[in-house]
């Protein structure tokens, strides 16, 4: 089975020989070393290159512990170099060479190297990398499978997908998966036994628990307005936990860092300016989250919200959460404001796109209540509502176009139609 990843390999086709390293990043188990090592590599000899111009090296295997020496793995390298043609150098985890910015700095003083190389942890890649190289480093961030890679190896019908999908998230390892016991388990037991292990271990952290109770917290709350003060007074009435909101800012950054989670901020549209706090913070993958509370809370309505997020930024958008401020008057005359949510405001480039996420509207009034503050922008840009049932797209007079969560992520330019 053969999952695409067209997405993936276009943008490294867009990269190819640029004279910069391709960092390839993303949370573990979500396919780089297959989109490198496979979907790439079989690229590059269909297109005629030879296998010996082909040098890849699996860093964390044992076969290859020795390479992890600085000079060891650029002396290795080089010496496969043996004429003046393109060699194009593919590296998985990167993070285990000791000093392996200093042996990439050294890989692009060689004009026919082309370099790759992939990492699960974004302190020792995006901030690092992209420091040393001054501009040279060019990252590549891989999310685990999107719906419609998700349906491309999926054995079965898209609404059965959809809701294998919502429940079991899109690492690829779980189409190969039988049954849901055994999804269940691969998800819980990669969730403790390598992320947290990993994260607890790299950044020496003393109180696992605390770490763990955070990551329960997080996850109960996907979608919700947040910040590590807030937090904080959960650890202490609920938890009767004394925790300071640095210590979880922290903990919380160590999340981000190893790709398990991201954070929307708050955009004012009207007012033109950022609101630091509070936020709202997704999973990277909506099974990661749901086996962490054991699925005992799926709910659609936040997983959807979770899934549109994570297809935006997988797209390559940044997303804010947006906010419109209105003065109305109260049932006595008084005026008050009044807070609407947008959930979620896309840019790309010189196109922003307004999206609510909706699972369901069921009537009028809650029709009214998702549309109501797309009503309220002031600009031309499109304005998208994204429903949970399996509709056709339509646009109405007033400029709000509603389409169907399937049709949304099943179609690259769904956010153009």
């Amino acid at each position: 089975m053969e999952i695409k990843r067209d997405y993936y390999l276009e943008q490294i086709r867009i990269r190819e020989n640029n004279g910069m390293i391709k960092v390839v990043t993303g949370v573990r188990r979500c396919g780089k070393s297959y989109l490198i090592f496979k979907l790439f590599k079989s690229k590059l000899l269909s297109r005629g290159i030879e296998k010996n111009h082909i040098i890849e090296i699996a860093l964390d295997g044992i076969e290859n512990e020795e390479l992890r020496e600085a000079h060891a793995l650029y002396n290795f390298v080089k010496s496969r170099i043996t004429d003046d043609e393109q060699y194009y150098v593919l590296l998985d985890e990167i993070q285990f060479v000791e000093r392996f910015p200093e042996v990439l700095n050294s890989f692009l003083r060689l004009d026919n190297l082309d370099v790759y190389v992939t990492g699960s942890n974004s302190r020792f890649l995006s901030s690092d990398i992209l420091t040393e190289f001054r501009g040279r480093g060019d990252e590549i961030r891989v999310y685990p499978l999107s719906f419609a890679e998700y349906v491309s190896g999926y054995d079965g019908t898209e609404e059965d997908a959809w809701n294998d999908y919502m429940t079991f998230g899109g690492l690829p390892r779980i189409l190969s998966m039988k049954t849901d016991e055994q999804k269940g388990k691969y998800l819980s037991d990669l969730f403790q036994e390598t992320y947290l292990k990993d994260i607890v271990e790299r950044n020496h952290i003393k109180n696992s628990a605390e770490m763990e109770d955070l990551v329960n917290l997080l996850a109960s709350a996907i979608g919700s307005l947040t910040n590590p003060k807030k937090l904080q007074n959960t650890f202490r009435t609920v938890m009767q936990s004394v925790i300071s909101d640095k210590t979880i800012k922290s903990y919380i950054d160590y999340l981000r860092e190893a790709f398990l989670i991201d954070v929307a901020i708050r955009y004012d549209i009207k007012g033109k300016k950022y609101i630091s706090t509070p936020m709202k913070i997704y999973f990277v993958d909506p099974g990661l989250r749901n086996a962490r509370l054991g699925f005992r809370q799926i709910e659609e309505t936040h997983l959807m919200e979770n899934i549109i997020y994570n297809e935006l930024r997988r797209r390559g958008y940044s997303v804010d959460v947006g906010l419109i401020e209105l003065r109305e008057s109260d049932e006595r005359g008084k005026r008050v404001r009044k807070q609407l949510e947008v959930d979620f405001i896309a840019y790309k480039g010189n196109n922003k796109y307004y999206i609510q996420s909706a699972f369901a509207l069921p009537d009028a009034e809650k029709k009214m209540q998702e549309e109501r503050p797309l009503l309220n922008i002031g600009d031309s840009f499109k304005k998208i509502v994204v429903v949970g049932s399996h509709i056709k797209l339509k646009r109405d007079d007033r400029g709000i176009t509603t389409i169907g969560i399937r049709e949304f992520l099943m179609k690259e330019n769904s956010l153009e139609l």
